[in-house]
């Protein structure tokens, strides 16, 4: 693993969403001193999901996300962690979880660590392939389902999921420019980087 100074740098990252074939990725670039809980956000955007969900990021056995007091293991606050502090070097990977119920699990692969450079836009969409799928569709076996009844004029539950999705769903859809149009919307950057 290449290792860079913590501060100031750029990290290229791979999110693949797993048990989906074939695979739903995308590639993103953001500053090092975020937190997980701005890298959280960036997630959702990327990937088109709500934020209607709990989630929770696991590196090792330590979990990250929001604290509950009830839960039956420890959460730390990714409010204060940055991603730096979780990266070891380039090749680390850690696991984001979104939506309990569903069990979206993602792989967060650290691919490249650069030098800062302000003059490009962070966060970025560098590429993706694929639509995520629609919220509370019923992971990924649910997932399966629904395409098969989506593209199945016969499928006994056809009609209901065209009108439950809205008429159509194309899961090849990737639309780069509204991705990042949508995280250049994100108030001001700077702010982002330590949002709560």
């Amino acid at each position: 693993m290449t290792k860079t100074k913590r501060s100031s740098a750029t990290y290229q990252i791979k999110v693949t969403l797993r048990d989906i074939r074939p695979p739903i990725w995308r590639r993103i670039q953001v500053r090092s001193d975020i937190t997980l809980g701005t890298l959280h956000k960036i997630i959702q955007i990327i990937m088109g999901w709500t934020d209607t969900h709990l989630h929770q990021f696991t590196v090792g056995e330590t979990y990250y996300g929001v604290p509950d007091p009830i839960a039956t293991y420890e959460i730390k606050n990714e409010k204060n962690v940055k991603l730096s502090r979780i990266v070891s070097g380039e090749g680390t990977k850690f696991v984001y979880e979104y939506d309990f119920g569903d069990y979206w699990c993602h792989e967060i692969l650290i691919e490249k660590i650069l030098p800062f450079d302000p003059a490009k836009k962070s966060p970025i969409c560098l590429k993706g392939k694929r639509a995520t799928p629609p919220e509370d569709v019923g992971g990924a076996w649910g997932y399966k389902d629904f395409l098969e009844a989506i593209f199945d004029a016969d499928h006994p539950e056809h009609e209901d999921m065209l009108d439950w999705i809205g008429g159509a769903f194309d899961p090849e859809e990737f639309d780069l420019d509204k991705i990042n149009q949508k995280l250049e919307n994100i108030e001001s950057y700077r702010s982002v980087f330590y949002w709560n």
